[in-house]
């Protein structure tokens, strides 16, 4: 692992303007959500594409003032630091979109993945791993467990930007029924927020279900996501030279 047009639109989510590239939504982005909608199948890379794109300069902002402020702070200090904030965030994404159904399950899930991406991004940075650089978002991907090793993570991110690059120019041409893509993209998001979270899915749909899962489940896995964060971005600065200590 490094460290180193036919279909209707996705709601539009409170809080998620297109923006600037230099700005850092709480939640997914519209053109991203137009990203994921027409190619379901890897909604998972091009969050992780977008993340390191516009969530990457946020986490390198933070990690240079935190270090300004608090500079006898150490990496697992400040790691924590970032956990706490986001598991909290976590605990409240489900909430931000307001939907029912399909599409508001989607929403929540897809708000939860992006938040957690958040959380992994300010972790590589407080060890000391570049938040901007492109295998953050093959880190993403395996840390989440989309993928199980770099070499498939890198070859679908790949994939996607390739195909991000050819629907800039040509436009997508996706014709399936709004109903299946919905559900194939909340799956797949589902599936990078954490296993809990595609019961969540579920229970939003299903008429009469009882949503069993409350905000423990969103902070469940997004917690079990901090741990292994931490692990990995561990290991990846025992590896760099340390600077001397007066």
């Amino acid at each position: 692992m490094p460290v180193p047009s036919g279909s209707a639109p996705v709601p539009a989510v409170p809080g998620a303007p297109a923006g600037d590239p230099g700005d850092a939504p709480e939640a997914p982005p519209a053109r991203l959500w137009d990203r994921m909608r027409d190619d379901p199948q890897y909604a998972p890379e091009h969050l992780a594409l977008e993340a390191v794109r516009r969530l990457g300069p946020e986490a390198a902002q933070w990690i240079a003032k935190a270090r300004a402020e608090r500079p006898d702070a150490t990496a697992d200090q400040l790691a924590d630091q970032a956990i706490r904030r986001f598991v909290n965030r976590a605990r409240l994404s489900g909430a931000v979109s307001g939907a029912a159904g399909l599409p508001g399950a989607v929403i929540d899930v897809g708000v939860l993945a992006w938040t957690q991406a958040r959380l992994v991004l300010h972790v590589a940075a407080a060890y000391g791993a570049d938040p901007q650089h492109p295998d953050r978002a093959t880190d993403l991907l395996v840390l989440q467990r989309v993928h199980k090793v770099a070499e498939t993570a890198r070859l679908a991110l790949g994939v996607a930007a390739g195909r991000e690059r050819a629907g800039a120019l040509f436009g997508h041409a996706a014709q399936n029924p709004l109903g299946r893509v919905m559900l194939q993209l909340g799956v797949r998001l589902a599936r990078m927020a954490g296993v809990r979270a595609a019961k969540r899915v579920f229970a939003k749909v299903v008429p009469g279900a009882a949503i069993i899962l409350g905000t423990w489940a969103n902070s469940s896995a997004t917690k079990d996501l901090a741990e292994r964060s931490q692990a990995l971005y561990r290991e990846h600065r025992s590896g760099l030279p340390q600077p001397r200590r007066p």
